[in-house]
């Protein structure tokens, strides 16, 4: 018999009793979470026909049903979970499905034993499992606090499909203080069998929930002032299979009141991980709020490639415009988009034709080519006037291997109003964005006086669209997120650090721009910072912990061959030459300089744009990191 077997055995008992006693009724608030130390499992019983293919069906959708065991048909027990079971009781209330419709709720399936002669029960992990662990590690459980069931919510985010077997995936939400959300994930992170971390901290609307206050199973919980909404993989999924295949029979436990195993809850866990697996949380929106989660190893190389480009060899203090984490949480962001928009182009040298600079379409294309590998929707907005320069300059690139596939360039004039969110958002629905993030790289900004400056105080406003209206109605549209890049603060999105550009960089107070991004990374060339992104889209996505969060725990984990495309994207010194030569040859000159040549901001590419872009990529391939990251399993 299995450790605690005696006092789970003697709870069976007494709960079959005290079925008799009340006559077979049972209100909502009886749940098996009550009887704290054991794993929970969630019940699915079916046809035996179908076995195959419901378990298919977990294995591909292992964060919502983590399978425990899997009866033969007839078996009323599970000797893995439990010594003395009989699946017919000892759960304290059964739903009982025909073609799909609940149509009764039952305390005892006896009286269906002999049509469970040609049944498969399936034992699936329960998120109850852990919430002794979440209390044992300070984080409050409101539900359990409040006496009521956990909210469960059907969501909009679709499982894999297997066989017949489709559905929407259900969750379970617990308030979970801010400061607490580390804790919770981390805590959680470590039971994979009872649906493991969470897989959506935020907005309840991302996950095409309307509101909390009116779940789907369960009862309402009601949050603290500083709670944040946290969602786990629930089990009911199950149930929700089973009505959209409408068997002609099928049962489930009643939701709450879940099989109790023989087995310790710590069993369940993953008791030791290198300290670096450990979950991370990070806000990367406001509106609607949204966090992410990566790995304590990924956010550390992320941050490694942070301080790379913060190397100053122009001497502009750029130092200065630094915030910790904006890479990171900018990454965090994109990784989640599915559309992104990218705009570059700084005119600064007005008297050449054309007036463009080497800095900023290098960094833009090492973004786009990353984020086409990892499956993403990417345009380039430009200057109308360097609409046909950009689309040749692309077309070289594919060419030449720099990135894979052409990536559309689109142009934006505003010339109503509403341009802008009609460009932003199908029809000009604010609900309905096209995009999910917008990134601009070294593109010329907005001063506070309606201008545009290059860094000798020259006004270049004839030469620029009005670009940053982009920029300023994203803030306004809810689900889009932006990200600026520069070198210097008269660059778009600096504005979220005019303050710093005014006071500390040269003609600051005249040249810095006055539109803000969401996150503003600064880089000693902007170049730079565009291949810093590249590299942290690749390390956040080889984290088995990150991309299970942007996965919901459905599918399988990417493979060997989608972590090889992604590593051919990743900027090189031989792509990023070739880069520099393809501007040269339509004309493209360093920004201090004017020169003509393979150098960027008056630094020639050799040897320092090469050694930088060679130190983030060897950084980012590195072998003992990489490994450590593909532990971040949960």
């Amino acid at each position: 018999m299995l450790p605690g077997s005696c006092g789970v055995v003697m709870k069976r008992f007494l709960l079959r009793a005290t079925k008799v006693t009340a006559g077979l009724k049972y209100s909502s608030g009886f749940r098996a979470n009550t009887e704290p130390g054991y794993l929970q499992a969630n019940v699915v019983i079916l046809h035996k026909d179908l076995a195959d293919e419901f378990e298919a069906f977990c294995r591909a959708n292992p964060s919502p049903l983590p399978l425990l065991y899997r009866s033969e048909p007839g078996e009323w027990g599970c000797p893995p979970l439990s010594a003395q079971a009989d699946i017919r009781e000892d759960c304290a209330q059964y739903c009982v499905f025909e073609k799909g419709a609940l149509v009764t709720k039952v305390a005892s399936l006896v009286p269906y034993t002999s049509q469970l002669q040609d049944m498969v029960t399936f034992y699936l992990g329960c998120s109850f499992s852990f919430e002794r662990a979440l209390k044992q590690a300070g984080v409050p459980v409101r539900n359990a606090e409040q006496g009521r069931n956990v909210s469960m919510f059907r969501t909009s985010v679709q499982c894999v499909r297997a066989g017949p077997f489709r559905c929407p995936m259900v969750v379970s939400m617990r308030p979970v203080p801010r400061d607490k959300l580390d804790v919770a994930a981390q805590c959680t992170h470590r039971f994979p069998l009872a649906h493991g971390g969470p897989v959506h901290i935020g907005h309840p609307g991302i996950l095409g929930i309307p509101e909390l206050w009116r779940p789907d199973y369960g009862d309402a919980v009601e949050a603290s002032p500083e709670d944040v909404p946290m969602f786990w993989a629930c089990g009911v999924t199950g149930a929700e299979a089973v009505q959209s295949t409408k068997l002609a029979l099928a049962f489930t436990h009643s939701p709450g009141c879940m099989f109790l195993t023989d087995r310790e809850e710590v069993t369940a866990a993953s008791q030791t991980s290198e300290s670096g697996s450990c979950p991370l949380t990070f806000c990367i929106s406001q509106n609607p709020l949204h966090y992410s989660i990566a790995s304590k190893t990924a956010v550390q190389q992320v941050r490694e490639l942070e301080q790379l480009i913060q190397e100053d060899p122009g001497q502009r203090g750029i130092q200065a415009l630094f915030v910790p984490d904006e890479l990171l949480r900018a990454c965090l962001s994109l990784s989640h988009a599915s559309s992104v928009l990218i705009t570059t182009g700084f005119p600064t040298h007005y008297m050449h034709d054309p007036p463009e600079e080497t800095d900023g379409p290098p960094g833009a294309v090492a973004m786009a080519a990353m984020l086409q590998a990892l499956g993403k929707h990417v345009v380039i907005v430009a200057d109308q006037r360097a609409m046909e320069l950009n689309m040749r300059i692309i077309q070289d690139a594919v060419d030449k291997g720099v990135i894979k596939s052409a990536v559309p360039v689109m142009s934006f004039q505003g010339s109503s109003p509403d341009s802008a969110l009609r460009f932003l958002c199908h029809d000009g629905d604010p609900s309905k964005p096209r995009f999910d993030h917008l990134v601009a790289v070294e593109r010329s900004g907005r001063a506070c006086d309606g201008n545009y400056y290059n860094m000798r105080g020259v006004n270049i406003k004839h030469l620029v669209d009005p670009i940053d209206d982009l920029f300023t109605t994203a803030s306004t549209v809810p689900g889009i997120t932006t990200t600026g890049i520069g070198d210097g603060g008269n660059e778009l999105g600096m504005g979220k650090v005019k303050g710093a550009v005014k006071a500390l960089m040269p003609k600051g107070s005249l040249i810095a721009c006055d539109v803000a991004a969401d996150f503003a990374i600064a880089a000693g060339v902007s170049n730079w910072g565009g291949y810093a992104v590249a590299c942290s889209l690749y390390l956040l996505n080889r984290c088995d912990v990150h991309r299970r969060y942007v996965q919901k725990g459905l599918g399988v984990l990417p493979a060997a061959r989608e972590h090889s495309l992604w590593a051919a994207s990743l900027p090189s010194v031989p792509k990023e030459e070739e880069m520099l030569r393809i501007l040269v040859k339509h004309g493209v000159r360093s920004g201090k300089t004017a020169n003509l040549g393979l150098e960027v901001d008056g630094l020639t590419f050799h040897p320092t744009h090469s050694a930088m872009v060679q130190r983030l990529r060897d950084l980012s391939l590195e072998e003992r990191t990489v490994t450590k990251a593909l532990r971040c399993t949960s």
